[in-house]
């Protein structure tokens, strides 16, 4: 197996529109740009306990009720609970939920996919905010493009 190398990525134009699509998974899921980037974190981690959370949320910006919320919502689960004898923790995994969405990212980055154009499966092309407006236009674009 070949090992990738910066020019790789860089050929791949795998970063190229991240921005948009990152800014379209998190509207149309509800998430923040840090909670969405700490599950990609997460989910090449696979199998994490409370501690690693932490240690992965030290390079975003402070929320207590990220933990919480991530777990409420379901992106989140417990893999292996604690029996307070011969596991003394919890050991999480991102949901199948997260998993899916995360691919689906890796999927619109690489073009095999498109973002979504309808109204009913993008909450930006309903165009309520100016944002939303001039995010429609990017989309449009990323779509567009088929060099990514």
């Amino acid at each position: 197996m070949k090992k990738l190398d910066a020019r790789d990525i860089k050929d791949m134009n795998l970063l190229k529109h991240y921005r948009i699509i990152r800014r379209w998974a998190s509207r149309n899921n509800d998430l923040n740009d840090a909670d969405l980037e700490l599950l990609i974190y997460l989910d090449c981690v696979d199998l994490f306990t409370i501690k690693d959370f932490k240690m992965g949320s030290y390079s975003y910006s402070w929320d207590n009720r990220r933990w919480n919320r991530l777990i409420q919502n379901k992106w989140i689960e417990v893999w292996r609970h604690r029996n307070r004898t011969t596991q003394k923790y919890n050991i999480y995994k991102v949901s199948f939920k997260a998993k899916t969405l995360i691919q689906r990212i890796y999927r619109i980055m690489l073009g095999e996919e498109d973002i979504p154009s309808s109204k009913r499966r993008n909450k930006i092309m309903k165009g309520e905010t100016y944002m939303d407006r001039v995010l429609q236009t990017s989309i449009k674009n990323v779509n567009n493009d088929k060099n990514r």
